[in-house]
């Protein structure tokens, strides 16, 4: 689409005004409103002006003028907005460049994609995205100085099977879901269904195309809304999309959604495994006649995810929160292995059906938490880099994985236990990154030193209250 077709969309459609969208390097989207009249075709060239210097990880005082470039390419309609507003997605630029700027995770996925175009090895990578969440009635939490905690309320937790029915939610009708049993139940039992119907119609509406629904394993409200695949840009301003959506109708509901992805101790975390595909010329590069169907290049690529799953996973389960769903013996795919059936290892290859044109990879450490753009961009560069070297991924590991011995044990290499360990393997390797400067050493730079300072260092420093039950009659 062009700035014609936007213009177009937006006077058909009555807007009064304009939401610029944008994403901050930790993931973030923020937004900007204009009244619609300050929207004219050479915005698209010329931008908006704005100050990045209060943003996480950007730009510091003395270089905080940025621009912000609509991408007409993506465009809707509010659904939440009390106003008629039209909603675009923006690249942050430099002003005296003109070019993407190195910190704005949405250059980065450009530049990915233009690289992968670049290499000749395929023209389009397709990315769909699992990201589950859960939604809860009430959140509460606070950290002070001398006191610290968090309460999670939820009418389907089965914590809540003995409260009184007199309270002011109503009647206690009994319907609960057990720990670890909550896939795919039916009404009464899974309370969301409808706040899902809900949020799938929303996001058809914003240009969305969901392909099912349920509820998920956790108990107190865990949920998955699966969506059309898309390129690996388009893929990423629509979860950027869909976690809006599912927040704001959530709101309208008189509930709260999180992505964070271990909220509850004891029950399954929120994982967002990742299928991804290459293709070229329209024709599907990971169908072979190989283990599980795949294709020699399908092999390499694996190959390369796991070589640098490590460092990945520095982007792709990015807080300290993460790795308290990534632990071994638990739901966590933390062993660096592929299998066609085995949903401990870090791979899996769908075997649903045998359509070519459906052979795709699962990379499963990912979680809701991170950055899509980064997230993504990184996955493909470590494909690509197992392409370019033709890395063998070894054997496939299809056993299950809690009847290995020890010693058999030994030999499958895991993910890193905690962000800390994630930050030093991405540390240790990202060359692969910074081919075609798709990654800047400033962004890595800029990202390690932001989650060591803002996120380990402040946890690292504080009591957890289940330290006094550990520690304090010591």
């Amino acid at each position: 689409m062009d700035s014609k077709t936007a213009l177009k969309y937006a006077e058909d459609h009555g807007a009064k005004f304009l939401s610029l969208r944008f994403t901050d390097l930790i993931g973030a989207w923020h937004h900007l409103t204009f009244p619609i009249h300050e929207l004219d075709a050479g915005k698209f060239e010329d931008g908006f002006g704005f100050d990045a210097s209060s943003l996480r990880g950007w730009a510091s005082i003395h270089e905080s003028d940025m621009l912000l470039i609509p991408d007409p390419g993506r465009m809707w309609m509010d659904p939440f907005a009390g106003e008629d507003t039209l909603c675009l997605i923006a690249n942050a630029v430099d002003p005296i460049t003109k070019e993407g700027y190195g910190l704005d995770p949405r250059s980065v996925a450009r530049r990915a994609e233009s690289y992968l175009r670049f290499t000749g090895i395929a023209d389009i990578v397709n990315f769909g995205p699992e990201a589950e969440f859960f939604i809860f009635d009430s959140a509460s939490f606070h950290n002070d100085q001398n006191s610290a905690g968090y309460t999670l309320e939820s009418d389907e937790g089965h914590w809540s099977s003995g409260r009184a029915g007199d309270d002011v939610r109503g009647p206690n009708l009994g319907y609960r879901i057990r720990p670890k049993e909550g896939y795919v139940p039916v009404p009464p039992t899974d309370s969301l269904s409808d706040l899902r119907s809900e949020i799938s119609l929303t996001l058809e509406k914003v240009g969305i195309t969901v392909e099912c629904h349920h509820h998920e394993v956790a108990t107190a409200g865990q949920c998955e809304i699966d969506f059309r695949y898309s390129t690996l840009l388009g893929t990423a301003d629509n979860l950027q999309l869909f976690k809006n959506v599912v927040r704001n109708t959530a709101h309208q509901y008189g509930k709260t959604a999180t992505f964070m992805p271990k909220p509850i101790y004891g029950d399954n975390g929120s994982g967002m495994h990742c299928h991804q595909s290459l293709w070229k010329d329209e024709k599907p590069l990971f169908a072979g006649d190989g283990y599980a169907g795949l294709s020699d290049l399908a092999r390499w690529y694996i190959g390369g995810l796991l070589k640098h799953a490590a460092a990945i996973v520095a982007f792709a389960a990015p807080t300290t929160n993460s790795y308290k769903r990534l632990v071994p013996g638990f739901e966590a795919p933390v062993n660096l292995a592929y299998s066609a059936r085995n949903r401990s290892a870090a791979i899996r290859i769908p075997m649903f059906s045998q359509n070519p044109k459906l052979k795709r990879l699962e990379f499963r450490p990912p979680d809701p938490s991170c950055n899509p753009y980064l997230a993504f961009s990184a996955m493909l560069m470590a494909g690509l880099d197992g392409i370019q070297n033709r890395i063998d991924p070894g054997e496939p590991l299809d056993k299950d994985i809690y009847d290995l011995s020890p010693e058999q044990l030994k030999d499958v290499p895991s993910l890193p236990g905690s962000l800390d360990e994630s930050l030093k393997a991405l540390e240790a390797d990202h060359e692969f990154l910074l081919k075609g400067e798709v990654f800047t050493p400033l962004l890595i730079d800029r990202w390690i030193t932001y989650k060591r300072e803002k996120e380990i260092q402040p946890l690292r420093m504080r009591p957890h209250p289940l330290e006094f039950g550990m520690y304090f009659d010591i």
